[in-house]
């Protein structure tokens, strides 16, 4: 794709190439203290950090380092930034990295202006903040669509929960497909796969008659199942790249949830199997997606035999999902849980499938009788 900006409501920088430039201009608008956040050392490795540092450096930025932001963002991860961004009085953060790093600054963001704490200011006040420390994401890992919106995914270790939370929408976003080069190919896969799982997710929801957000969802979905084959054949693959990028941002920028209650059951079990053995989120999708729908397609048959004709071209509801899994497996992903080293004893199947969030949007209420039957065979 050509480069572009867009916004949506995040200033959109979008194409190959675009980084350094877009990055200059977008400093311009925002104060002296930029907490620079970041994950593990992926972004030391390739030299990323040191070209940030240095356009930083010189648009006059004084830079406070929040680094080791793990995979699945910890609630304690979350407070120390906070912390760390009012202790030293941080006008602007500047997320690096894939979802797992945009996750947990939205709600640092949030965090660093809120007296209550967050979790029980959401959950038990039921309240959303509004006040926000500005940030900015430099995507180098695409998949999530983290970028997009103000949602985050939190795992409260003291809880055990690995749960939503609502912090800032990014002022801007810069994605550059030549980013996505610097993370492993297992990333980019894994990640892909999460925008396919966002995709469903949305489009299993109601209502099930053809619609104009679904048809879309039909198109974006064909085209990352597409890209991912074409970037496992070459992964100096700039094209689907650039695809698989714009489809992740198409995942979850609310365009494919317009008049749409979104399902996303299987997100919410891999959410919870994620609190207890904390595995990789795409991993865990890629897991869980085939044998969840086996579960529940006859609940909304005729709108799983759309999606058998229109996204793998071939007519049931059965024969889609045995393409998913088949799918799935010709991408290198895991099938079975034993594949990423996850064994679950009885008590914490039952505790996962318990402390799962049963989604309203979902075409069958899955009871957690049912959930927990789906871990035992996905193991």
């Amino acid at each position: 794709m050509n480069r572009f900006d867009y916004e949506f409501p995040v200033r959109i920088h979008f194409g190959q190439g675009c980084f350094e430039d877009s990055l200059r201009k977008e400093l311009q608008r925002y104060g002296k203290t930029v907490m620079l956040a970041y994950g593990g050392g992926s972004l030391k490795r390739t030299g990323l950090y040191d070209h940030i540092v240095k356009i930083l450096k010189e648009a006059g930025k004084t830079i406070v380092d929040f680094g080791g932001i793990m995979p699945n963002p910890t609630y304690a991860k979350v407070l120390e930034g906070a912390r760390l961004a009012r202790e030293s009085q941080v006008d602007f953060i500047l997320a690096v990295g894939g979802g797992s790093v945009s996750d947990c600054c939205k709600i640092v963001s949030a965090q660093a202006r809120l007296d209550s704490d967050i979790w029980d200011y959401e959950y038990a006040e039921h309240k959303i903040p509004t006040d926000f420390i500005p940030l900015g994401v430099i995507v180098t890992a695409s998949g999530t669509g983290s970028e997009q919106n103000n949602g985050a995914v939190i795992t409260n270790e003291e809880k055990k929960m690995k749960s939503p939370l609502w912090g800032c929408f990014a002022d801007f976003a810069i994605l550059d497909p030549d980013l996505t080069k610097t993370v492993p190919m297992k990333q980019v896969i894994s990640g892909a796969f999460d925008t396919l799982s966002h995709c469903m997710e949305t489009y299993f929801g109601n209502p099930h008659r053809s619609n104009l957000s679904d048809e879309i969802n039909e198109a974006v979905q064909r085209s990352v199942i597409q890209n991912m084959k074409a970037i496992i054949a070459n992964p100096a693959d700039d094209h689907a790249r650039s695809e698989l990028m714009w489809a992740s941002a198409m995942g979850e920028n609310g365009l494919l949830k317009l008049g749409k209650q979104t399902d996303f059951q299987c997100h919410m079990l891999e959410h919870q199997l994620g609190a207890y053995t904390d595995c990789n989120h795409g991993q865990g999708l890629a897991v869980l997606h085939p044998t969840l729908y086996r579960h529940i397609y006859k609940s909304a048959e005729e709108k799983f035999d759309r999606w058998a004709q229109e996204v793998w071209l071939i007519d049931h509801a059965k024969d889609g999902i045995d393409f998913l899994a088949d799918f799935i497996y010709d991408c290198g992903l895991p099938t079975k849980l034993s594949e990423i080293g996850i064994t679950l004893d009885d008590t914490t199947r039952r505790a996962i499938a318990e402390s799962t969030i049963i989604t309203p949007g979902c075409c069958k209420q899955l009871t957690a009788d049912e959930l927990e039957l789906i871990l035992r065979e996905c193991e």
